[in-house]
């Protein structure tokens, strides 16, 4: 392809979402942190914030994000109350002025606001809201290249090397600096760190790899054709070479057509197109002005949120699966019993099958669980669920066998030769003097009787012991 057949942008806005791992028990001092720093706690209810936060030519519709979700959704999504068992949203103005410089171009952005969630299994996201400044000179290209280089964190390959981000007359070498120093210095602390302990070379905790996932919104000129290249390109985040032309990372056209048809959706075409990636999701449209900024609102209400849920699905599923794999090497009880209730929970209360209620919603939101492959996620735990169920069965059912056995061999033996030989000599006031008399028969009777009410006594502290452990858990769940 040559750089003349990259075609010209009219807006694009990009939201860069990083998943992170908290720390045990911090999100309320997280979120009384980010308070005091005049993070906005999100309500639906509150009209006044639906366009504070996207840009000069963009809003959402609070009603029409409600309208859009079904029902029984909503009290996870939009909560009206501080639940720490729903998504707890916390977003702040930006307006960062700053400008992307790589080795073939340099693009001046802004970071209109910032998101940070609270979910539910310690869980949380942060999310960049980043607007290409309209006076430059924007083709496609430079826009996926934006969007591709802006998403890694940590330098990685050649390109990321030669690319910084300049703000506030600072120079930051790597985009995570930018990140957390910048834009949101508040997040880093509460971060998870305990997973890195063998990590060799990494300083962020990452849940996949070292790169951010991306909403895309891309607007092209009215009469401009939105080719089969073009989309392949939107789901690739194929931007520039390194020779500074289009890049394109496939030349198969079978293969390209097979692509676009498995993670497109074209009920809109040849006007409007969504490609969806396993770390992007981005709109394509050659619309008017005036549809074409609805399309981007959608892209920061109802889609956002779409693809939110199916990201938080994902890594809670993966978080299981990994809690699974150690619980079948370490066999406690304790571990277990966590596991079993966590699967349950999110089962029960987060994993919905269906929550749009309009059918081109419900079409797009069930490609992003397909591409996610949550579906085959949520099988392979329910079958760990059965297994665990099951192992927790036979350990039960060999412990009571084990137990069973142990009272019978003292009831049987107290009962017909045990506490009769020495009961006598215990009554009333007594010396051990009387031990020196015993006869081997009767020191067995004597130890019989003894060991059999300590094991009483130890069995009922023990389950004394269980039921207030399981008692402190429940309480500090809730």
């Amino acid at each position: 392809m040559a750089p003349s057949e990259d075609p010209l942008l009219r807006k694009a806005i990009f939201q860069f979402l990083y998943p992170f791992a908290l720390k045990r028990d911090c999100q309320n001092r997280m979120r009384e942190s980010l308070l005091t720093e005049k993070y906005v706690d999100f309500q639906l209810g509150n009209l006044e914030i639906e366009d504070r936060f996207y840009g000069p030519d963009n809003r959402v519709s609070h009603r029409d994000m409600e309208r859009y979700f079904l029902p029984f959704t909503n009290h996870v999504l939009f909560p009206n109350r501080d639940d720490p068992e729903a998504f707890r949203r916390l977003t702040k103005s930006k307006n960062i002025q700053a400008a992307l410089h790589t080795r073939h171009m340099t693009l001046p952005f802004t970071v209109h606001s910032v998101d940070v969630f609270l979910c539910p299994f310690d869980t949380g996201f942060l999310t960049l809201r980043v607007e290409i400044d309209a006076d430059a000179e924007l083709t496609y290209g430079r826009a996926l290249e934006f969007a591709d280089r802006m998403r890694h964190l940590q330098d990685t390959n050649k390109p990321d090397l030669l690319t910084f981000v300049e703000a506030d007359g600072n120079r930051y070498e790597e985009i995570e600096n930018f990140v957390f120093q910048t834009v949101a210095p508040h997040v880093l602390p509460f971060l998870d760190r305990s997973q890195m302990e063998e990590a060799h070379f990494e300083k962020l905790p990452f849940f996949v790899d070292e790169r951010m996932f991306v909403i895309g919104f891309c607007a092209f000129a009215e009469d401009c054709d939105i080719s089969l290249h073009d989309r392949y390109r939107a789901g690739r985040l194929d931007g520039l070479g390194l020779d500074g032309h289009p890049r394109i990372s496939a030349s198969h056209k079978p293969y390209i057509e097979k692509y676009c048809e498995t993670f497109g959706y074209d009920r809109w075409a040849p006007n409007t197109y969504y490609l969806t990636g396993e770390t992007s999701y981005v709109c394509l449209t050659r619309e008017k002005t005036e549809i074409s900024n609805r399309l981007a609102n959608q892209m920061y209400g109802e889609y956002y949120y779409g693809l939110l849920l199916n990201l938080f699905h994902r890594i809670v599923l993966l978080k299981l699966s990994i809690a699974y794999s150690k619980v079948q090497l370490e066999r406690k009880q304790e571990h277990t019993e966590n596991l079993i209730r966590d699967i349950t929970c999110f089962s029960a209360k987060y994993y919905f099958v269906e929550i749009v209620s309009q059918t081109e919603g419900r079409e797009i939101f069930h490609q992003l669980k397909k591409v996610y492959g949550n579906d085959d996620l949520f099988e392979d735990v329910k079958q760990t669920l059965q297994d665990l169920f099951k192992y927790q069965e036979t350990h039960a059912s060999k412990q009571s066998s084990y137990l069973l056995t142990i009272l019978t061999i003292y009831t049987v033996i107290s009962g017909i030769y045990g506490m009769n030989q020495v009961i006598e000599d215990l009554e009333g006031s007594f010396d051990w003097s009387f031990l020196a008399g015993y006869s081997a028969f009767q020191w067995i009777a004597f130890g019989v009787t003894f060991t059999g009410l300590t094991v009483a006594f130890l069995l009922v502290i023990g389950v004394l012991w269980k039921w207030g452990r399981d008692f402190v858990r429940r309480r500090r769940r809730k």
